[in-house]
């Protein structure tokens, strides 16, 4: 379909390719991966013809289309509707409409024949194109990406520029191009609409190129992986999983040969150098010589993997009670975001904070920094808790005449030089890089540099939101790494699956106005959600049977039981409050088995990894045995330390 034949484009002197080579074939999901700065996007705008390479062919068949989501449709505005923009994919269709109508209108007042053949052919091909049903297409897709019915009307100057990509997201999915090229699309999407957008690239009938960090949108969507490392195009017949396993196998074969033919250059050199002046042997040396220089080199494999080794330390150690929300209530005119909500954060608690755009999610970060106001209910923060907020908006307050040493050195004065340079080195910048302006750095590097100090402020409570924006893959390991060191207490909004299943032990979400909270990792709340959608579904095709109301079926088992009303006299209320104490013991007793259980499970990882372990196949396979009975009793033990917990929380508002 397209092939890209010894492409070669610089940027002054340095190559971002050169005799790069790549073939994009009809119904190719590819995922364009690589560290910032390689020429990811560059490659796109070539294939698109925005850019002209220095060197090589680019050729498409006749028939290839188009379409190119880039950041720049962010500054696009006009005061029509969303959906009359998302709409104008179908050109030929919307000028067909524009022609039927003033058909229709002259026929009003000058009907004849030549009109009506006229009418009947323009008709006739609207048909054809599906003119009938472009508008619920339009409608269905505009919902997919997190769009309301009532937005589709409102004009597109009226949304941020997340929203406003999205529209041309819709309208390029409407057009379907050959080739739809999508330069990092889940920067400005929910996770609702990441899924979403998963689901239908994955149906997609023409070719993608898709250029993304998210390593779970990656394995969900694409087929084949090219890495833009060296300058080459490195393709790899797998997704993003794939392609990890592929390389380091790769990298072990490069490596080796690299050795081999390093120990032979050693050995020739040797020679070259003690037979050079005996006559007898100066011309075999001289023949060493020219093979030497005649040599293809073979270069030894890039360490890409940044490690960090920082410890990030706070000054105070706060007390077990890092936060309480109490009957709180935010709302924004008519649109309410909490009503009475209560949730309480303990410390240690390494907590993400997840759900659909427009939820609420930063609102209740700001309301958790103090910095925004609420109309009902008390923020309590607990003894010694210091934290530091970090958001997007706080890139601009930046020192942009400071270098990054500077910038840091302002987070944490007591820091030397020295571990300044070692965080920066953490953080991919290094020797002259630290003396760089802060007004010279792109998107990305301030976003690093802001997170940098975020964990430089020694402050023992952190609030992070969406911290991975536009972050590369190896920016993101390393703030992964970085929140696995960290000994104290966070909440982060991320819409990245891979980065919350690395960096959290519990999931709030909000519903029904309410702070709800999942006491375990993303993959096991995933797991537990898709189970509440399976129960919720039987129960409501049980309900449409009749199964509940006529007697032949039990009814659905409520997820928490629901205690008598607040009533009765004193020995009534005794009997609640042991209730209440037994529910209390019972949630304990469950916590304390859990903190046993995953001790153990960290002592089987440990034994799993040792190669004295992995060496005998029934030690191996005892222990393997062991480990899958340990997770299944955390997870039940999980399940029945939430369901006392909310039952407790349901009693203690009766007796209240």
């Amino acid at each position: 379909m397209i092939s890209i034949t010894n492409l070669s484009y610089y940027l002054g002197s340095r190559a971002l390719y050169e005799n790069a080579s790549l073939h994009i074939k009809p119904n190719q999901k590819i995922g364009l991966i690589g560290l910032n700065g390689t020429g990811k996007s560059t490659l796109l705008r070539i294939i698109n013809g925005d850019y002209q390479a220095d060197g090589g062919t680019i050729s498409k068949a006749g028939d290839v289309t188009l379409g190119f989501l880039n950041q720049d449709l962010l500054s696009y505005q006009t005061d029509d509707s969303i959906l009359s923009v998302a709409m104008q994919a179908f050109e030929r269709q919307n000028k067909l409409q524009v022609q039927i109508d003033e058909v229709l209108h002259e026929m009003e007042t000058n009907y004849h024949d030549e009109l009506v053949d006229k009418l009947g052919k323009l008709q006739e091909e609207f048909e054809a194109l599906d003119g009938y049903t472009v508008q619920s297409r339009a409608e269905e897709i505009m919902e997919g990406l997190g769009f309301s019915t009532e937005d589709l009307q409102k004009p597109l100057r009226q949304f941020s520029g997340g929203w406003r990509m999205r529209v041309m997201l819709a309208k390029l999915l409407l057009q379907k191009p050959s080739l739809l090229m999508l330069d990092e699309p889940t920067n400005h999407l929910d996770l609702p609409s990441i899924q979403w957008v998963e689901k239908y690239i994955q149906t997609y009938e023409g070719s993608v190129i898709v250029v993304s960090h998210d390593r779970e949108f990656l394995d969900n969507v694409i087929d084949v992986t090219v890495e833009v490392a060296n300058a080459k195009l490195n393709y790899y017949a797998g997704n993003y999983s794939f392609y990890l396993e592929e390389k380091t196998l790769r990298n072990e074969i490069q490596k080796g040969a690299f050795e081999n033919q390093q120990a032979k250059i050693r050995q020739t050199e040797r020679f070259i150098e003690r037979f050079k002046a005996q006559a007898t042997k100066a011309k075999q040396a001289q023949s060493r010589v020219k093979q030497l220089a005649r040599m293809e080199r073979i270069d030894d494999v890039i360490d890409e993997s940044a490690r960090v080794n920082f410890k990030f330390q706070f000054s105070t150690q706060p007390g077990r009670h890092i936060l309480h929300l109490d009957d709180i209530s935010k709302a924004y005119g008519p649109k309410k975001i909490l009503t009475h909500a209560d949730i309480r954060l303990e410390r240690g608690d390494k907590v993400a904070l997840i759900g659909a755009n427009g939820k609420g999610k930063s609102t209740l970060l700001r309301i958790i920094s103090g910095s925004e106001p609420v109309s009902d209910g008390q923020r309590q923060l607990g003894h010694n808790v210091s934290f530091s907020f970090y958001a997007q908006h706080q890139l601009e307050s930046l020192s942009v005449d400071d270098t990054l040493l500077e910038e840091l050195k302002h987070a944490n004065p007591n820091k030397s030089e020295g571990e300044l340079r070692g965080v920066l080195g953490c953080f991919l910048f290094s020797s002259d890089d630290v003396f760089k302006k802060i007004k010279v750095l792109s998107g990305g590097e301030k976003s690093r540099i802001a997170l940098a100090k975020v964990l430089l402020s020694q402050a023992n409570f952190l609030l992070l939101d969406e911290p991975t924006n536009h972050l590369d893959m190896q920016s993101v390991n390393i703030l992964i790494q970085a929140l696995e060191q960290y000994e104290g207490t966070y909440v982060v909004v991320s819409h990245d699956r891979y980065f919350v299943s690395q960096i959290a032990n519990k999931i709030w979400y909000i519903e029904d106005e309410q702070i709800k909270q999942y006491p375990g990792t993303y993959d096991e709340y995933e797991w537990w959600m898709e189970e509440r959608k399976a129960d919720a579904l039987a129960g409501q095709k049980a309900e449409s049977k009749g199964q509940n109301s006529n007697g032949n079926g039990a009814a659905p088992k409520p997820l928490v039981p629901s205690p008598p009303p607040r009533s009765g006299n004193d020995d009534e209320r005794k009997e609640w409050q042991r209730t209440l104490k037994r529910l209390s013991q019972q949630a304990e007793e469950s916590e304390h088995k859990i903190g046993q259980l995953e001790e153990r499970k960290q002592r089987l990882e440990t034994e799993l990894a040792d190669p004295a372990t992995y060496g005998d196949d029934k030690l191996m396979q005892a222990k393997n045995d062991e480990y899958r009975r340990v997770t299944a009793q955390i997870s039940q033990l999980q399940d029945e330390w939430e369901t006392a917990m909310l039952e407790a929380e349901e009693w203690e508002k009766k007796l209240a």
